[in-house]
């Protein structure tokens, strides 16, 4: 719906009066700076002198109460309202793509408590993850969540997009770190989740709006876990003469027990960034893994590590390269080691079981390679479960069209070159980016006609429509 200046003006003086003037900004440097994320598409939209859209009003409330107020105006209105946390999304997930009102979330930052007997941290979605990791740290805690983006993404965006962290292995993705969360419904209710996770009283709550990205409410608050720092954490290297072995010795380990890190990288990979930043010169798929814990514990399980990938004849690095590997963990993403503009690049994060991983993992290169020979296909399975495992695989294009109208559509016709060959092939979508804009039309083709119970629940908590328009395929 369009409004007239005055109208405009009357809504934007609710809002002020909501959450106070001086946290409402219609100043142009703010609605550009709210309306590019990391998604490829946008960063280049807006590198070519293109203008993405933006939202109307950047609204930063420090509340529950105070989204609450917000959306009840938004909803009154019926204006799109679009939440970001820290910006650092790839999917497009926080772009506000219809306008409206964008809900920027960081002012609701606070640490309420760090509860030792409970072993949790309540704090304000808003609140980067870092800031609460350190927060733990000072008690002689850790979260056991660190993803590449851990200093300038929020506890919110990490559920939204139900994130993960490099030591997922053993301590799992973002769901299995959150106890109770408090939500703002569409309509401006405040609900509270079970204060249990694990409960025979109907569907878990928390579920329902982990990886929801923004399109049921809004996560105003967040119990994590936390865990004893580790006694002790070794590493070690190895070096695979071919990637099925990698596979099944990755499988067989996860049945015995679970280490913190597994990372594999396929040879591509190996000889690129790996060498580059780790040191591994040999041809192979390089594996690292990270075991840690009580020291006895710990001992025992390096024992059985050792000889369970001597079966598969992994050649045993040591731990000087695992440790540099932990070292350099978030380099990896630093200017100078990660694929940037002017080239095009993307990660299909793709999961499945253990049956069809590799399948899927050589459909992908072949289908990306032959497609469109311009791309090169490199991948590493980051994160590894008793059930399967997923593949962190990209496409890197150097010549890329110079016209942004052509190269948005070489990008999306490789996006669904990728995506469709793993699902047809067994995978999911995504596993831990999200599906913001990016993906949501490939949703339909995943899930067929099961794709009315989201569309269910959508229509039902959001009759209006207002919340995150068009992400998640919705």
């Amino acid at each position: 719906m369009i409004y007239s200046d005055f109208t405009q003006s009357m809504i934007l003086a609710e809002l002020e009066d909501a959450v106070g003037r001086e946290n409402c900004s219609e100043k142009p440097v703010d609605k550009i700076t709210h309306s590019v994320d990391y998604f490829w598409l946008p960063r280049m939209w807006s590198d070519r002198g293109y203008n993405m859209p933006q939202a109307d009003v950047i609204v930063s409330p420090k509340n529950a109460s105070e989204v609450s107020k917000v959306l009840q105006i938004a909803n009154y209105y019926k204006l799109p309202v679009t939440t970001w946390g820290g910006g650092g999304g790839t999917q497009g997930g926080a772009i506000p793509v219809c306008g409206g009102i964008l809900l920027d979330t960081k002012r609701m930052n606070e640490i309420y408590d760090i509860n030792e007997k409970g072993m949790y941290i309540e704090c304000g979605t808003g609140a980067i993850y870092k800031h609460i990791e350190w927060a733990a740290n000072e008690r002689g805690y850790a979260t056991m969540h660190y993803p590449s983006s851990l200093t300038c993404s929020t506890v919110g965006g990490f559920l939204a997009h139900r994130g993960i962290g490099v030591v997922s292995t053993k301590y799992g993705k973002i769901d299995d770190m959150v106890l109770q969360m408090e939500v703002v419904l569409p309509n401006g209710d405040i609900i509270e989740t079970s204060p249990a996770p694990k409960h025979a009283a109907g569907p878990d709550l928390n579920q329902i709006f982990i990886g929801s990205e923004g399109t049921l409410g809004v996560i105003t608050k967040a119990q994590m876990r936390i865990y004893d720092e580790p006694e002790e954490r070794r590493f070690r290297g190895f070096l695979f003469h071919n990637m099925t072995d990698a596979f099944n010795a990755g499988r067989e380990l996860l049945q015995k027990f679970k280490p913190s890190v597994m990372r594999l990288y396929d040879e591509a990979e190996t000889s690129t960034l790996i060498k580059k930043i780790v040191g591994v010169a040999k041809p192979g798929a390089f594996m690292n893994v990270a075991i840690e814990g009580v020291s006895d514990i710990v001992a025992v399980e390096e024992k059985i590590l050792l000889d369970t990938f001597a079966k598969y004849g992994a050649e045993d690095l040591g731990s000087e390269y695992g440790e540099k590997w932990w070292k350099e963990k978030i380099t990896f993403f630093y200017p100078g080691h990660m694929m940037d503009l002017p080239q095009m690049f993307g990660t299909m994060d793709s999961i499945a079981p253990y049956d069809k991983i590799e399948k899927i993992y050589w459909a992908m290169k072949e289908a990306i390679e032959t497609n469109f020979p311009m791309a090169r296909f490199i991948a590493h399975f980051s994160h590894w479960y008793e059930w399967g495992a997923m593949i962190y695989d990209r496409f890197i294009v150097d010549d890329v069209p110079k016209d942004p109208h052509e190269a948005l559509r070489l990008h999306n016709a490789i996006w669904n070159c990728g995506v469709r060959t793993a699902i047809a092939n067994g995978g999911v979508v995504n596993d831990h980016h999200g599906v913001g804009i990016k993906l949501g039309r490939l949703m339909k083709e995943q899930y067929g006609p099961a794709m009315q119970v989201f569309e269910g629940i959508k229509k039902s908590l959001d009759p209006n429509g207002i919340m995150n328009p068009f992400k998640l395929g919705l």
